[in-house]
């Protein structure tokens, strides 16, 4: 009987986990199936630039997948029960079927981040979003939508912020863009960096609002925590992000946030047959931080889990890579850049690439790692081998420490 195999999303890091099962395990061993609610691939760090206008090059996980042995299911995920070791799950597009329960051996949970409003009053309603592809789309209306002279403001002054603001007003200069941040711009950064940034900003004519907590999100403006109105015909919130629900109604042990606790090897602390990969993780990093959000960490965490995975199975030692940042790759627009170079545990330090060989770089990046999830079980070597019978009882971390 073959090995069950679920994993849940296909962004960066449920995609790479997949593909690299598929490289790993023998088909006839493995049966890996990758749910998702939605037929194509979302290159999620490109979302700022979809909202302007550009057009992403379609990635359909039919063809991403094809030969691969990897069975993707359109669908919604319900619910997870980590005790019966089952997913709930509804069809996309099939209004008024009844909800499919799938089972599995192993489990991936891969379901990633949403955006955050954080409760603040105003944003669900009044604020656009870039977390997502929907979003971004929105976003993209709305700003056609606009005359020259119209307010846009983009909250939030962490990567995205940066990201998104630049773009937009670098697609629209006829707008008036400003950014809100509630800190100082750029403030982890290196000097080099912030000085890079304002540089760019100041050439793209971006206002920047420092220190500005924003509390209220209106129809046509936003309002900081000191009562200042800034006005906004469009806001774009970009302060953070939510991970997806359905862990938090398990019994999984999570955080405050709904992360799911993992050791090193992206195992479950709580419930051996569930890994958990990207957002939906709580990984800790060198230094025993939380590694952030993001694509930078989402990869490394799918690889880790994929090769812990196969080693559990086949009987092999579980990997014990450290998981260490290199550098920070911001996109300004389409023509500047910023590559600021960090310590292993992400803090800034005083090297930093800038302007347009830093975009080419970020764009190389960008292009790297579509390309890496795109062509699943390319670019690694071959080592199938079979399975074990027994071997998946058996604990990967103590494995590593052997």
């Amino acid at each position: 009987m073959q090995h069950r195999i679920i994993v849940l999303g296909a962004g960066y890091a449920g995609a790479s986990t997949a593909g690299r099962l598929a490289r790993r395990l023998r088909r006839d061993d493995v049966a890996v199936t990758l749910v998702n609610a939605e037929p194509d691939f979302v290159e999620r760090i490109r979302m700022h630039q979809l909202a302007v206008g550009h057009v992403l090059k379609a990635r359909p996980f039919g063809e991403m997948f094809a030969g691969t042995g990897v069975e993707l299911k359109l669908a919604q995920v319900t619910g997870v029960d980590v005790d019966r070791k089952t997913v709930a799950v509804t069809a996309v597009n099939g209004a008024g079927q009844p909800e499919e329960e799938l089972a599995y051996d192993t489990l991936v949970y891969a379901l990633g981040s949403g955006w955050d409003d954080q409760g603040v009053p105003g944003t669900a309603e009044h604020a656009h979003e870039i977390a997502s592809r929907p979003g971004a789309l929105r976003l993209r209306e709305s700003l056609a939508r606009q005359d020259a002279g119209r307010s846009v403001v983009v909250v939030g002054g962490g990567l995205t912020g940066l990201e998104a603001v630049a773009e937009i007003a670098e697609a629209r200069p006829d707008l008036e863009v400003a950014l809100a941040a509630r800190g100082g711009l750029g403030d982890w950064l290196s000097p080099k960096g912030r000085r890079h940034v304002r540089k760019v900003f100041g050439a793209l004519g971006i206002t920047v609002h420092e220190h500005a907590l924003v509390t209220e999100v209106r129809a046509d403006r936003v309002v900081t925590a000191d009562g200042t109105s800034i006005p906004a015909a469009v806001a774009v919130w970009t302060t953070g992000f939510a991970v997806h629900p359905v862990a938090k109604a398990t019994t999984l042990e999570v955080t405050d946030t709904g992360q799911i606790v993992v050791d090193g090897t992206m195992r479950s602390v709580s419930h051996p047959d569930v890994y958990a990969i990207g957002d939906a993780a709580m990984v800790m990093g060198p230094g025993d931080k939380p590694l952030r959000m993001s694509c930078a960490s989402g990869i490394p965490t799918a690889w880790q889990a994929a090769d812990a995975i196969a080693a559990c199975l086949t009987g092999g030692k579980a990997p014990d890579v450290p998981l260490r940042y290199v550098n920070q790759c911001i996109s300004l627009g389409r023509k500047e850049g910023l590559i600021q170079y960090v310590t292993a545990d992400d803090r800034a330090i005083g090297v930093a690439l800038t302007g347009r060989l830093a975009a080419v770089y970020k764009e190389l990046i960008c292009k790297g790692v579509v390309w890496g999830v795109a062509n699943p079980t390319l670019g690694i070597p071959s080592r199938r081998r079979p399975l074990v019978r027994g071997a998946a009882e058996t604990d990967p971390v103590a494995k590593a420490s052997a």
